[in-house]
């Protein structure tokens, strides 16, 4: 039976006249694993920090079992930025470090009381191969100067040193974040198996819909300042949340129609009225505002008519790139099609949002050039965001860009209606941007880029801190997007919902363009990677095989055998030739969708011939 090690119970925290939930309870057992969901500025942040004792509530109570060993993945942590990295793993809150402390400490004492006790407590907590194991957790999330100050570190890079030292603590119960922020698709997919093999419980915020369902066994979810619990990963929790807001759809339209009712008795009825009369007057009240609570967020269709975009997008001819020894392109060539929608990803560093800024002229290249076509006009969404000025109204911020949005057949919206799909109501509309939360600021910052209505949209990490609902409202507006697209993102669902090919940066100026989607790529990326282990290993065992032969075994090639040998040279030879030429045929960007599959299904199919006919030729080698 599951203990529980952490209980929440009527917990309620409001700022101001904002209240964010009321008397909502749960708890997490042993084995838990659960995904928080809200929409920005639901106080889902709110909530962990609460729970992570940084933030203090209204009401209720939050109950940790007395001897659980807890860690906290806060959005934003903090570090002196003096610190090197290792020593700010050797300060951080956790037991085995106040263990390798109160050693130090004893030591240094005259008399040594109560080494004996400690030194067992140190064996069980495995704290004599901490900084190893530090360094080791470290180096798998790409963090390789250990001794490197903090304050010159990324914001990404301090979100892994702190994501390491709340794993290396192996805690019973961990709390993260948004821990896939700043992670490149290799170090989610490592954090996800290094999750789902560990028997930690867990509740984490993530918009990574991929990642919550793989590793979650239960949904929370923050809404109309309720908590709802659903019991099982993140596509159980999509069909049951569509029954429950189908029923409260129900009810409400139940809701209407007494309305209706009782709106024709309000409007019957003299101004002096009595007692009984008041009742139904308060009632009337209460249920008009039930009626006007219609949940369809979901359901919101956005789609912009897009400006006139020609035939010529843009070309890039001969782009050579490189800062010091890191080189991003070499002589990349690539035309790019009238509604491409592109997807480019690859690992932190390897010159992604560096190619998307010489694509919109904000870095210039070494060498070579971008032709952009005349009609083309450019919606940027940098990783950096727009800095927006705090005492300015939300609308006011829209508005100032522009205050109407044509979306085509004739319709157009003003700013306050296109916030609105964006989830942003007029009495938030009127809130300062101070106010904001910073999911919320990304969101409107996102509109400021939308309302301008480009015909050519640039998306860099615009996955970060958006709630799933916004997700869902953008993949929605992208499908039905009448121009070009390119999306930089560590997030594969959005990825496979949006994009049609891919850009695929190994790092070096080696730049592959896959024809399919990020689910696609991954597959195909694991069958080469099996196949190519197979062949090792066939290999080796040749090799092995040779080595065990007797004298008599090995023989002379056969007159037969020595025109085979000489023949597979020259094929092996013409094969490799052919394969350097598909290869640059299919990276020149100058093919069809059509030219491009049947150019990647024939290099499959040589390079399997190049290994089948060097396996025959190294056999008979052996015997020459």
């Amino acid at each position: 039976m599951s203990h529980p090690l952490l209980q929440i119970d009527s917990l309620t925290k409001s700022f101001g006249d904002l209240l964010l939930f009321r008397n909502i309870s749960f708890g997490i057992a042993e084995g838990d694993k659960i995904g928080l969901i809200a929409r920005n500025g639901a106080g889902k942040t709110t909530l962990l920090n609460i729970l992570g004792g940084k933030e203090s509530y209204d009401e209720g109570r939050v109950v940790f079992r007395n001897d659980i060993r807890f860690a906290y993945l806060e959005q934003s942590p903090q570090y002196d930025q003096e610190m090197t990295v290792l020593e700010a793993c050797f300060n951080a809150d956790n037991e085995t470090v106040k263990l390798i402390a109160r050693y130090e400490e004893i030591l240094s004492s005259p008399n040594q009381a109560g080494l004996d006790e400690l030194l067992i407590q140190m064996d069980h907590h495995k704290a004599w191969d901490y900084e190893q194991r530090i360094k080791q957790i470290l180096s798998q999330l790409k963090i390789t100067n250990f001794h490197q100050k903090m304050g010159e570190l990324s914001g990404g890079q301090v979100k892994r040193v702190a994501l390491a030292n709340v794993l290396i603590s192996e805690p019973e119960l961990i709390i993260l974040d948004e821990p896939t922020n700043h992670l490149d698709l290799e170090m989610v997919e490592w954090l996800e198996d290094h999750l789902n093999r560990n028997r930690m419980s867990l509740l984490m915020v993530t918009h990574d819909r991929y990642f919550l369902d793989r590793i979650c066994t239960q949904i929370l979810e923050i809404d109309e300042k309720q908590i709802f619990s659903y019991k099982g990963n993140f596509s159980y929790y999509l069909e049951k949340k569509e029954e429950r807001v189908t029923a409260q759809n129900m009810e409400v339209d139940r809701a209407r129609n007494l309305l209706r009712k009782e709106l024709d008795w309000m409007r019957r009825q003299p101004q002096a009225r009595g007692t009984k009369a008041k009742s139904r007057i308060d009632a009337f009240y209460s249920l008009e505002e039930k009626a006007q609570r219609r949940r369809e967020e979901e359901g919101v269709r956005l789609t912009a008519r897009g400006t006139y975009i020609g035939n010529k997008i843009f070309e890039a001819s001969h782009v050579s790139k490189q800062f010091g020894d890191i080189r991003i392109t070499n002589d990349f060539n690539y035309i790019f099609s009238r509604y491409e929608k592109m997807g480019i990803v690859g690992n932190n560093g390897t010159g992604k949002s560096t190619f998307v800024k010489m694509l919109l002229g904000k870095e210039t290249p070494d060498s070579g050039s971008f032709d952009i076509g005349e009609t083309v006009q450019f919606g940027y969404y940098s990783q950096e965001g727009l800095q927006f000025d705090d005492q300015m109204k939300v609308l006011d911020v829209v508005q100032n860009i522009a205050e109407v949005i044509d979306m085509g057949n004739g319709s157009k919206l003003t700013a306050s209606q296109f916030l609105q799909h964006f989830l942003f109501p007029p009495e938030k509309q009127h809130s300062f941007v101070y106010k904001l939360s910073g999911g919320e600021k990304r969101r409107l910052y996102l509109c400021t880029v939308l309302i301008t209505n480009p015909n050519f949209l640039v998306l860099d990490e615009p996955t970060n801190d958006l709630d799933i609902i916004t997700l869902n409202i953008l993949e929605e507006y992208l499908a039905g997007f009448k121009g070009c697209l390119i999306v930089v993102s560590h997030d594969r669902f959005f990825m496979d919902k949006v994009v049609d090919h891919l850009l695929v940066f190994h790092g070096d100026a080696k730049i592959q363009d896959f024809p399919g989607n990020y689910t696609q790529y991954r597959e195909w990326k694991v069958e080469v990677e099996k196949k190519e282990a197979e062949e090792q290993k066939t290999i080796r065992q040749e090799n092995d095989t040779r080595k065990n032969r007797t004298p008599e075994e090995r023989k002379k090639l056969s007159f037969k055998e020595k025109r085979e040998f000489e023949s597979l040279e020259i094929e092996i030879e013409q094969l490799e030739a052919e394969k350097t030429e598909l290869t640059e045929q299919i990276s020149s960007g100058n093919l069809s969708p059509g030219e491009l599959m049947e150019k990647s299904s024939r290099l499959s199919e040589v390079m399997e011939l190049i290994d089948e006919k060097t396996m025959r030729w190294l056999e008979l080698s052996e015997l020459a």
